[in-house]
């Protein structure tokens, strides 16, 4: 073997390393940021809610106002979930230092709001679920896009507030039979006023929260 064959391999070797390195880099930080904002926790927190979902539609009779209450009550759950993993632990700092966090923030949130909607759809698939999965998607979108808000006003740790405010509006409104687009829970599940107003809310929330992120807390 000479000293020139046994170069080549070795002055190779730098150039994959170095195209790797970058991909290892943006793979490490995407596991660090999913990490740093407990995403397993709410993964195993939904999965928890499509099995509470299914259990419930397992007893619930197929019409009336709790067959609907109850899935809402479940889905504003995961949705609060959603929200809570906005929360940074390192405040601050990390604003100023990670260029790559909106686009982390934003494939976060849009990966746990479809990972939430498939779960609970998932687990409605074998019971009759009022609404059915395209009410489920608009009603669990517009909550998320609450609890996405409200992070950004009141802190990822207080994200729950919001959905929860809204449920409470909504079961009232359920029974009364209101008709504002704006309460979409209680609109047919293929009206297209309602589909929209979720649609902007979810928007909205998803605009703010991957530019400006979760609030610190409220004394910021």
């Amino acid at each position: 073997m000479t000293t020139a064959g046994v170069g080549r391999p070795v002055g190779r070797a730098p150039a994959r390393s170095g195209a790797a390195g970058p991909k290892l880099a943006a793979l490490r930080l995407a596991y660090l940021h999913a990490a740093s904002r407990r995403v397993l926790t709410c993964l195993l927190v939904l999965a928890a809610c499509a099995v509470a979902l299914r259990t419930a539609l397992h007893w619930l009779p197929r019409s009336g106002v709790y067959a609907r209450q109850i899935p809402l009550i479940i889905e504003a759950g995961a949705a609060a979930v959603i929200g809570v993993t906005t929360r940074s632990p390192f405040g601050e700092p990390e604003r100023a230092t990670g260029r790559w966090l909106p686009w982390l923030r934003l494939a976060v949130s849009v990966a746990l709001t479809g990972i939430a909607v498939g779960a609970l759809a998932a687990g409605a698939a074998a019971a009759h679920l009022a609404g059915g999965a395209a009410g489920l998607a608009r009603d669990l979108a517009g909550f998320t896009g609450i609890a996405l808000l409200t992070a950004a006003v009141l802190g990822g740790a207080l994200a729950w507030i919001g959905p929860m405010a809204y449920l409470a509006v909504t079961l009232p409104a359920l029974a009364a039979g209101w008709t504002t687009p704006w309460v979409w829970p209680a609109r047919p599940p293929h009206d297209r006023s309602a589909a929209i107003c979720a649609a902007l809310v979810f928007a909205a929330g998803i605009a703010v929260i991957t530019v400006r992120g979760a609030r610190d807390g409220l004394r910021e």
